[in-house]
């Protein structure tokens, strides 16, 4: 029976996930196909009602705007997704679309190796620009880096429920600001994490590059189409070390390998650089 895995999205012609993927299944010698499928978050419902009855799937990647929506989707949430209440991987238990659904957050895990891998072990001042499902896994992120308190940057102080939710559920205490003082803030924060969507950082950019003010924090620019963003590129040429969201996206593709084939080799320095290669990123230094 041929087996496969997917990512969800709208829009998803631009994933690299199905590269990543793809090429770990390579070296590990697993025959599992893996695709970008388009779909809304209106839509959802009835593709995992489509797929219900259908043979060989292994798992689903998902990305926006469905994170949230996917609890609804599952039968069983396990770690820290049960927290943020916010789901990036859906595992089937058993071979194929009848067995039962388990869903899981690996944007996290994705966030703290991107940031560890960069040297940014720790994380005492912490500021995320956003306040949706991805802000929500930076904040656990940043817990996980020694935080206990994070800055929250919103362009509506009024509509940042997911990163809330998950402050509160790790018991962190969280601060939601405005987005009009968030250069501010990255200034004075250790690490910045930008959920934001590409290009939506432009005019916090040009601000840096008006201030002309050295950067000395790390920036993780979880957008990394196209790359350098301007806000990589301003907050670079200011002195500050930056993360391509590039490097997220690979972390939180390992552990969604290891979850579809339950191999913990998923994770060996071979497979993460075959997929560092599909993906033009550069090899780990183990």
């Amino acid at each position: 029976m041929s087996r496969r895995a997917a990512v969800l999205g709208h829009p998803i012609g631009h994933s690299k996930s199905p590269a990543l993927h793809l090429a770990a299944y390579a070296q590990l010698g697993e025959d599992i196909g893996y695709s970008a499928i388009d779909v809304t978050e209106e839509s959802l419902p009835a593709f995992m009602a489509s797929i219900r009855g259908e043979e060989g799937w292994r798992g689903l990647s998902v990305t926006m705007p469905l994170k949230k929506a996917m609890v609804r989707e599952v039968d069983e949430v396990r770690g820290v997704a049960r927290v943020l209440g916010v789901i990036n991987t859906v595992v089937f238990d058993g071979e194929g679309g009848s067995g039962r659904r388990i869903g899981y957050n690996t944007d996290v895990a994705g966030i703290v190796n991107a940031l560890r891998n960069a040297g940014a072990a720790e994380a005492p001042a912490a500021a995320v620009l956003g306040g949706g499902g991805t802000a929500a896994a930076a904040v656990a992120a940043l817990q996980e880096l020694g935080a206990t308190s994070v800055d929250v940057y919103v362009r509506d102080t009024g509509r940042a429920a997911e990163a809330r939710a998950a402050a509160r559920g790790l018991a962190m205490d969280i601060a939601v600001r405005p987005m009009t003082e968030a250069v501010t803030g990255m200034l004075a924060a250790d690490v910045v994490i930008s959920t934001l969507p590409p290009r939506a950082a432009d005019g916090m950019a040009a601000e840096l590059e008006q201030l002309g003010r050295a950067t000395q924090g790390v920036l993780l620019d979880v957008a990394y189409d196209p790359w350098p963003s301007r806000i990589a590129a301003a907050w670079r040429n200011g002195g500050g070390k930056v993360v391509p969201g590039l490097e997220m996206l690979l972390y939180q593709a390992v552990e969604q390998v290891r979850h579809f084939t339950g191999r913990e080799d998923a994770a060996s320095a071979e497979v993460i650089d075959v997929m560092c290669d599909a993906v033009g990123a550069p090899r780990r230094v183990f």
